[in-house]
């Protein structure tokens, strides 16, 4: 009140003057504001990510389980604006995802949408801060900024892999730039690094690792891994390296039967999609590392990536890529779609026949894909997680490609994700108690359906005919609750006695 009295006592001129000084001092307050909680998030130790006890998960540092759930927006820091950014971002975050996969560097230079050039002295990076103002590496600051604000990790692929095979970066430039990412966001909590960029590890294996090892030098806080080739993994190359935490493989966007040349995979032919067995040949390397699916097959992009004339990968696609993986025992999934991925939009040729036209980034956000990959993130953290184990002995009769039932088990429960609706036969005798409740979850709406409560040791049964197509049966020991705040109450028991 004292303000205003102060106003309307002096002269027109002294009250604009007076106006003024209050709105810079308010939006200075606001700026203030919103360093602060920004550097509170920054330094928030709880938030760090770090390996499981068993190697085989992801959590914080306060033991809490940690879901990768990641979105591929590779071209985000090149092709969109501050505003654009900040409504992905928030769109991402009402879908699920924890992390977004970006491009940092997609090539020497890279120049974002203001038309700010990465790399203005090339790799000598001492006076960025000066250069060019509002330039490149502040507008990456606003996206990590931005995403920590919807508790979104960014994995930030250093440079895209082509540029490295191109010649473009060498081992002592490497390191340069290394040093300056680790300098610059060593104290951002939300924060993944990504080396590699779709390309084999014995290309230039000696850049790859001068660029983790000069970060990791430096920045002892966050964790590492590596974006392989189609059909490869980081195993491969990588798993003994004391840098890289966690594996990352790309089962890539061929189907059954579309070798198309490549020679050198580490599963058989005609197996294309089974990304399941890249987790499982994961296993065989020592140490132990967390794995997943750093880039499966991408919502409505062409089978196989080159040919117009291909069917489009689907949102039942994208969803088994999903749980074959995570039931396999990945610790995450990553999703993409072909317009999000390079953000199309009219005006914007996109790569793999995206058309902005028809569809820009900012519809494909309506995807069905683009938002069920939640229902398996909410059911994986509503069970117990750390003991999870794949289950295959636990089906009878299995099948092969599309009919194979995928099976993980933890203490007390079973899942068994069923991708054409066929009937199962399972041990549910192998997990504890009498009797188990029984659901189906509609993978494409996360809707649950109690299907009673059983007491066999081996059943027979139908998933719910109006359920959908594919979906996962959650058998639970009866004893326990783990789905009462997800699930409606399972209906009286049932005796069955297909034993």
């Amino acid at each position: 009140m004292e303000i205003f009295h102060y106003l309307c006592t002096h002269n027109q001129k002294t009250i604009e003057m007076r106006k003024k000084t209050i709105l810079l001092f308010l939006l200075a307050l606001a700026n203030t504001f919103l360093a602060t909680s920004q550097t509170m998030a920054a330094i928030n130790p709880n938030k760090r990510l770090q390996v499981s006890d068993n190697g085989r998960f992801l959590q914080f540092a306060d033991g809490k389980p940690f879901f990768w759930l990641a979105d591929t927006g590779w071209l985000l820091p090149e092709r969109l604006n501050r505003d654009e950014a900040a409504y992905y971002l928030q769109r991402c975050a009402e879908a699920g995802f924890n992390v977004v996969q970006v491009q940092t560097m997609n090539g020497v230079p890279s120049f974002n949408i203001y038309g700010k050039m990465s790399t203005p002295k090339g790799f000598d990076f001492t006076t960025i801060e000066t250069d060019e103002g509002y330039g490149y590496w502040q507008h990456m600051d606003y996206i990590i900024d931005q995403a920590a604000r919807h508790n979104i990790f960014i994995a930030m692929t250093c440079v895209w892999g082509g540029v490295v095979k191109a010649g473009l970066m060498d081992v002592e430039q490497a390191r340069s730039y290394g040093r300056f990412l680790a300098e610059r966001y060593k104290d951002k909590w939300n924060i993944v690094w990504v080396i590699g960029g779709d390309i084999q590890g014995n290309v230039k294996t000696e850049v790859w690792d001068a660029l983790a090892t000069s970060i990791k030098n430096i920045d002892k806080n966050h964790l590492m891994t590596f974006h392989p080739r189609g059909r490869t993994t980081s195993a491969r190359w990588f798993n003994n390296r004391e840098w890289l935490d966690f594996n990352m493989f790309q089962s890539g966007h061929r189907r059954y039967g579309q070798r198309m040349g490549n020679k050198d995979y580490p599963i058989p032919d005609n197996t294309e999609e089974n990304n399941w067995m890249y987790v499982d040949s994961a296993w065989t390397y020592k140490p132990i590392k967390p794995v997943l699916d750093g880039e499966p097959s991408y919502e409505d992009i062409p089978q196989g990536l080159h040919d117009s004339f291909e069917p489009l990968w689907t949102a039942l696609d994208v969803r088994r890529y999903a749980y074959w993986s995570v039931f396999a025992g990945s610790c995450g999934h990553t999703y993409g779609n072909n317009a999000i991925m390079q953000f199309a939009k009219p005006g914007v040729a996109g790569a793999y026949f995206a058309n902005g036209e028809r569809k820009p980034w900012y519809k494909a956000l309506n995807d069905p894909g683009f938002n069920q990959m939640k229902h398996l993130k909410r059911l994986m953290l509503s069970l117990p997680y750390f003991d999870r184990v794949p289950a295959q002995d636990l089906v009878e009769n299995n099948g092969t490609r599309y009919e194979r039932l995928a099976a993980t088990r933890g203490n007390g429960y079973l899942l068994v994700y069923n991708h054409t609706g066929r009937d199962m036969r399972l041990r549910l005798g192998k997990i504890s108690g009498k009797r188990k409740n029984l659901w189906w979850m509609d993978a494409a709406t996360g809707k649950l359906t109690p299907l009673g409560c059983h007491d066999s040791k081996t059943l027979t049964l139908s998933p719910p005919k109006a359920s959908g197509r594919d979906g996962v049966l959650i058998a639970i020991d009866s004893r326990l609750h783990y789905l009462d705040s997800l699930a409606p109450k399972a209906e009286e028991r049932v005796v069955d006695r297909n034993e």
